[in-house]
């Protein structure tokens, strides 16, 4: 990898910290939790769960730990990340990065990551991961690249997403963005917030950046 490729990959994932923590203060379920953690002492520290669907190499795996601490009013807890993606060499660069246990430090609680080959079209067959996730993550989905195949993996990531949990996407493409909302919210996702990423870095692709669009979602009651 160049040493530009690593500089903006590494830019990119500053602002997708940013992005979801302004994404965190939207959610007011989110908010009244940091506010009740700030007025209690918060009993115990239970794991936080985040499933990371179609995860590549994962880059945003310390991201997104950090994120589901903030979400949940919880920076001390514990996280594990289960990552899963089709991509048998991509999962394998990701476990060489993050497959350790990483213990607490600034503030943070433990971070465990453990990565999995397997088709997201097919989650139901993965009986191992479990269910009531935290958090339930999409980098990037890809709806126009076969809207049936996504809304499968929309319908099986709602069905991961615990009931006090969160589905989050982002999108490379206006237009995608605006399917992929409808899509999920027909699915049975409440539509929490959504916004236009203005730090988004524009790509080749005319009207395509990093993380253009990011939304978040919970299970309809």
């Amino acid at each position: 990898m160049s040493e530009k490729i690593q500089k903006a990959n590494e830019e990119d994932l500053q602002q997708l910290r940013r992005m979801l923590s302004r994404v965190a203060s939207r959610d007011p379920e989110a908010v009244k939790r940091r506010l009740d953690r700030l007025a209690k002492v918060r009993p115990g520290n239970d794991e936080l769960r985040v499933l990371d669907i179609a995860c590549g190499d994962c880059r945003e795996a310390e991201v997104l730990g950090d994120f589901v601490a903030e979400l949940k009013g919880a920076p001390d807890a514990a996280v594990k990340l289960t990552g899963i993606d089709v991509r048998a060499r991509e999962i394998a660069d990701a476990a060489r990065k993050f497959g350790k246990r990483q213990g607490p430090r600034e503030g943070r609680g433990r971070r465990d990551f453990e990565f999995r080959t397997g088709d997201a079209t097919q989650l139901d067959e993965h009986a191992e991961l479990g269910a009531d996730f935290d958090l339930v993550f999409l980098r990037h989905q890809n709806y126009w690249n076969g809207a049936r195949d996504w809304e499968e993996i929309f319908d099986h990531a709602l069905s991961k997403t615990g009931d006090d949990g969160r589905l989050v996407i982002t999108s490379y493409f206006d237009q995608e963005h605006a399917l992929a909302l409808e899509a999920i919210q027909r699915l049975g996702g409440e539509l929490v917030h959504t916004e236009f990423n203005e730090e988004t870095r524009a790509l080749v692709t005319p009207g395509k950046s990093m993380d253009r669009h990011v939304a978040i979602f919970r299970r309809k009651k």
